[in-house]
């Protein structure tokens, strides 16, 4: 091992990965570069600094990446309206890859030899980390502790910061807390009760919105203004693409908005149970949706949705980085230059409902849909030979018996 002298480690200042610092200083014999991300999690990141200043680590990497992330990870995922298998919007999945350039680009700044991560061997994040990572530095070193090392429950953890002096905040006994993760465009919920997928999760779980029953009474109504395809305002408001998503947390979290409850397919092989709380999501992909209703042509809005979950399955996957996501996106990205209008929500216990649109971009045209006299904008008389042409070989197919 002693050609590893220095890792790049994300870092939150949490239990797990104040370990991790700890072990790869002990393990490897070597300097620890700590990197902390605030990507809208809610949380303060200054005390990781001095967490890890008590471990006598000095090159500290504190940054604040909202504004990065929603311009640059979330928008562009939503200008697809991606949906893992249908329900799940991609929160933790979007956020690792632009912690892996961070990673890779500071281990280079500091001529680090490897990088590291908290991820476990069970789950996703640690393809994510590390498939971002090989792509941007296809020769850096990974080193993922919860992959070789002995201390694989919450009581050896805490026997072990014990026997360092790491300092642990909440602790919470023998009993396993939730596992959560959380940024600017969900919070999640994994492990304790909800291991069952029979069990409902219990309502003190929930930290971002009320539940749709203990929502207001009255609706609320909000304007989203597009450009391209990304929201720009709030009720005539310009706001920065994190603030946008940070107002929409608060109105949707207010109006009972944004929980999933999920038995999703890990690209690791096994089903998992997880809860999810997006309620700026939510209601940017209503209303995305909606804005390409009016601007976008039938067939490129139906060609998008059937890349949609392939593209989504990517982003899952760890392949933000892969030249098919990028191709993708290129596609997508074209598709968003008349996506550009406003859209009015109502938000009522749970609900997010499109209750007007429009554009200078439309393609919508009253005088061609109107249900009045058309004044010759349509020719009625056209669709029997539409229909007949398109009939054409199922009537074939019926002659030669078959149907």
């Amino acid at each position: 091992m002693s050609d590893i002298n220095k890792v790049v480690l994300a870092y939150s200042g949490g239990l797990d990965t104040s370990v991790i610092a700890k072990w790869l200083q002990q393990t490897y014999d070597c300097e620890v570069v700590t990197f902390t991300a605030d990507i809208g999690q809610g949380e303060e990141v200054e005390p990781a600094r001095l967490k890890a200043e008590a471990m006598g680590i000095t090159e500290i990497y504190i940054e604040d990446l909202r504004e990065e992330f929603v311009r640059d990870y979330v928008n562009p995922m939503f200008r697809a309206n991606a949906l893992y298998e249908g329900e799940y919007l991609l929160g933790t999945s979007i956020a690792r890859p632009l912690i892996a350039k961070r990673l890779v680009k500071i281990a280079a700044e500091t001529n680090a030899d490897a990088i590291s991560h908290g991820a476990t061997g069970k789950g996703n994040d640690q393809v994510r980390f590390e498939l971002g990572a090989y792509a941007l530095s296809p020769g850096i070193k990974v080193i993922a502790p919860w992959r070789t090392w002995d201390l694989n429950s919450r009581d050896k953890l805490l026997t072990y910061c014990a026997q360092n002096n790491i300092s642990v905040e909440k602790k919470l006994g023998t009993k396993s807390p939730y596992s959560m993760d959380a940024n600017l465009l969900h919070i999640s919920y994994e492990g304790d009760v909800l291991e069952d997928p029979g069990t409902e999760p219990e309502e003190n779980m929930w930290l971002w919105s009320v539940s749709p029953e203990a929502a207001p009474d009255v609706a609320t109504y909000i304007e989203l203004e597009y450009e391209r395809g990304d929201i720009v305002a709030i009720d005539g408001e310009k706001m920065s693409p994190a603030t946008v998503l940070a107002k929409l947390n608060r109105v949707g979290g207010a109006n009972g908005i944004g929980r999933a409850d999920i038995v999703e397919n890990r690209y690791v092989g096994m089903k998992a149970r997880g809860c999810y709380e997006t309620p700026g999501g939510t209601i940017m992909l209503k209303g995305h949706r909606a804005m390409e209703s009016m601007t976008l042509d039938r067939e490129l809005a139906h060609l998008k949705d059937e890349l949609m979950p392939r593209y989504a399955t990517l982003i899952y996957n760890g392949y933000w980085f892969s030249p098919e996501r990028i191709a993708l996106q290129t596609l997508i990205d074209e598709s968003q230059r008349f996506v550009n209008g406003k859209v009015r929500l109502k938000l009522y216990k749970g609900n997010v409902v499109v209750v007007g649109r429009e554009s200078q971009d439309s393609l919508f045209d009253e005088a061609v849909a109107t249900f009045e006299d058309d004044a010759g904008a349509y020719n009625q008389g056209d669709a029997e030979g539409f229909i007949k042409l398109n009939a054409l070989r199922l009537r074939i197919a019926a002659q030669k018996g078959r149907v």
